[in-house]
């Protein structure tokens, strides 16, 4: 089979053998261009040192050179081209304290993590597939290369990697590397919040997130998301719902856009529900306040994976507002709409109404459809809202400070104050952001 890889990944493979180094694609491209994906990024090894690469090109960034990577630049697009290189002994799980070059393409593939992601390629030789790659890809299998458990001993974060890789490609694990995984859970502890993040968000944004329920089955969620084991071992006895807390939270995220907002608001907006959780007289379990708690814990768990502030804002105010809703068609109105978006903007109520609807979709059929008609109605008036450009904010009054200083009022809170009453009384009746009605206001407003 022929791989089409771009023609500066060509030129710089041809320049590399032409100089008498072996040199191949290798990894995710290989991978990739075999499922007839098209590949992000083209990486190159090589048995050229990395100042035997940085002479042949005139072009270059040190990568990182003490483990072999030199990023090659043509035509403003980076190639990493990495030396063949041997790993040294891992000491904590998560990295080699040292790497040796070597000469040698079947020592370097040997450190790679899995079959699929071991292969290498050029023109001139075809296919160098050492592992069975090719066939595991054919079969839908994730195969550690070599000892599974020495694979996870050396860099655990391997092991969310191998449930990313599963979730990415709808595979199945092969059994030896599953078991080797939950041997080596533990040493998930030993993996730094990011990296982590990193792999979760993945998994989360896949086509398959439902690969957290085999991350529980493993006892690999117990020590990266335990607030993830809590929400599958908490049952849900009610009209409005036929799943645990897990499994109505994964049903909801598969209903969500494959976002990183969406993914984790969806996530977390019932972790609540485990310390909330009371059951009546008759056996129907009931979650109030579960928002307010479920805010506090999504917020722990994105300081915990020290999730940017942009993210962890926009996620925490889903989580917060998830369970604002009109009880009944009638209650439906504009003026109740206008403060939500006052009170977390309008691109949030967008967001907040996507995450609505897929909660709905995740509950039981009880007044499922009413739900999702009440849903329809708001989303329809905050439209209406948005195109006719309500007041909503103290931005969009038609009177600011240095009008209420020029009518008396002193600068300071007591400026705050009028301004609020005005907007509050613009959100009610949106008719009345004029210049001479506000101005009116404003003096019965001064003490």
């Amino acid at each position: 089979m022929k791989i089409h890889m771009p023609d500066n990944a060509r030129y710089i493979i041809d320049r590399l053998t032409e100089h008498g180094y072996e040199a191949y694609i290798v990894g995710g491209c290989v991978r990739d261009s075999l499922l007839g994906n098209e590949p992000k990024d083209w990486d190159i090894t090589t048995s050229a040192s990395p100042f035997e690469v940085k002479a042949l090109f005139s072009h270059t960034v040190d990568t990182g050179l003490q483990h072999g990577t030199v990023t090659v630049l043509r035509d403003g697009e980076p190639y990493e081209v990495t030396t063949y290189r041997v790993d040294g002994k891992y000491e904590d799980h998560r990295r080699p304290s040292e790497v040796t070059f070597t000469k040698s393409l079947e020592e370097d593939v040997l450190r790679r993590d899995f079959t699929i992601n071991a292969m290498a390629y050029n023109d001139e030789e075809g296919l160098i597939d050492l592992h069975g790659g090719a066939e595991d890809l054919k079969n839908g299998v994730i195969r550690c290369v070599g000892t599974a458990a020495q694979r996870f001993d050396e860099d655990a974060l391997r092991i969310l990697r191998a449930l990313r890789f599963a979730a990415r490609f709808d595979f199945q694990i092969e059994d030896t590397t599953k078991q080797a995984m939950i041997g080596k859970r533990s040493f998930l502890k030993d993996i730094s919040a990011e990296r982590i993040r990193e792999e979760l968000t993945k998994i989360l944004i896949s086509d398959h997130p439902e690969i957290l329920l085999t991350a529980y089955e493993m006892g690999i969620t117990k020590i990266i998301l335990p607030e993830w084991d809590r929400m599958l071992e908490t049952e849900q006895h009610n009209p409005h719902h036929k799943y645990s807390v897990g499994i109505h939270t994964l049903k909801g995220i598969q209903h969500v856009p494959p976002t990183v907002v969406y993914r984790y608001a969806m996530l977390l907006h019932d972790t609540g529900k485990p310390d909330c959780k009371t059951t009546d007289e008759e056996g129907v379990d009931h979650f109030k306040k579960h928002p307010l708690r479920s805010r506090e814990i999504a917020r722990d768990v994105m300081h915990r994976l020290k999730f940017d502030n942009d993210t962890l804002k926009k996620v925490l105010t889903l989580v917060a507002w998830h369970d604002w809703r009109f009880m009944s068609k009638k209650e439906v109105n504009k003026r109740a709409v206008r403060r939500l978006a006052n009170r977390i903007g309008v691109d949030s109520c967008y967001q907040l109404f996507e995450i609505q609807r897929a909660d709905i979709l995740a509950q039981s059929e009880y007044q499922k459809e009413e739900k999702l008609e009440i849903l329809t109605m708001t989303h329809s008036l905050l439209d209406e809202i948005v195109a006719s450009g309500d007041c909503l904010t103290l931005k969009d009054l038609r009177v600011n400070g240095k009008d209420l200083i020029a009518l008396g009022v002193s600068q300071g809170k007591e400026i705050g104050r009028i301004l609020n009453t005005l907007l509050a009384m613009v959100l009610e009746q949106p008719e009345l952001n004029q210049r001479d009605v506000l101005l009116k206001k404003a003096k019965e407003e001064i003490k």
